[in-house]
């Protein structure tokens, strides 16, 4: 385990060096895993080790406020977010581009750093997620609705003493991390706070962008907006997948990201996945 502090908060971060054909030219993926109840393990035990052997470095960390990360009571715009992951970057003397992949909230994250510092974006690959435009507007209000009620859930009901009580020990420890996230912070309202991006401005993202969507996803209707302004689009849409691509698709979702960093990338076309190759 790493600890680095950026920003002026302590962030848990993990790194897989190259482990195929690397050179001193190795590409950056990053990963950004998604909100409230979710960490870095969401990447590390499914596609970060895949793309390290593939001849990529790998960067996960822990967002604010979430896994073994420093949380802050303040602080949870996704202007911050995204200040947090360049801010990571430069603690870590990463100067070149880097290729984001972002999972649900951190694929908005991926989208809007990519908006906002071209020069530091080699390529963006939204898993369910887009960062513009209704289909965000409407996750992020059924996220606020879902986060509002949980937190009076998590407050009345002791979830996770009852999760304790019959052995459900690692449960436990998530509730209890997602119910000091939602009631020691200003996560909710921050959220809420933050202005929305208009569809438009994804013509801004110049560089090459892979979106994966369930085809049983609420955020399949984003596929239109990106395919439409964004300029180097590639779309991907798993028949029966709902808003679980990462976790109930991973070998599938796996073969699409790096076959297809392979292309944009600079990485082996092949990489390990438990017994098979990917092509």
């Amino acid at each position: 385990m790493t600890e680095i502090v950026a920003n002026r908060l302590r962030f848990h971060v993990q790194r897989l060096a190259p482990k195929g054909p690397s050179s001193a030219n190795s590409p950056t993926v990053v990963f950004l895993h998604g909100l409230a109840v979710d960490d870095l393990s969401s990447f590390y035990y499914t596609l970060a080790g895949p793309v390290s052997k593939a001849g990529a470095e790998v960067i996960l960390y822990d967002q604010r406020g979430q896994g073994r990360s420093q949380r802050p009571r303040t602080g949870y715009r996704l202007a911050d977010a995204v200040g947090d992951l360049f801010a990571i970057l430069d603690a870590l003397d990463q100067r070149q581009p880097v290729h984001l992949v972002g999972n649900s909230y951190g694929g908005i994250l991926a989208g809007l750093a990519a908006l906002e510092r071209p020069d530091r974006v080699a390529s963006v690959v939204f898993i369910d997620s887009c960062c513009a435009g209704a289909a965000v507007e409407a996750w992020l209000e059924s996220m606020l609705n879902t986060l509002s009620a949980a937190a009076l859930l998590y407050e009345y009901d002791r979830l996770d003493e009852q999760c304790a009580a019959v052995g459900w020990r690692k449960i436990a420890r998530q509730v209890r991390g997602m119910s000091g996230l939602l009631s020691e912070t200003t996560l909710i309202e921050d959220l809420a706070a933050s202005p929305t991006v208009d569809p438009t401005r994804l013509a801004e993202i110049r560089c090459p962008v892979l979106a994966v969507f369930g085809e049983r996803s609420d955020m399949v209707s984003a596929a239109g907006d990106l395919t439409r302004h964004v300029p180097d689009c590639t779309l991907e849409i798993l028949p029966g997948m709902a808003h679980t691509v990462l976790r109930e698709s991973t070998d599938v979702l796996c073969e699409v990201v790096v076959s297809w960093l392979s292309r944009h990338g600079s990485i082996a076309r092949t990489a390990t996945l438990g017994g098979g190759e990917i092509r």
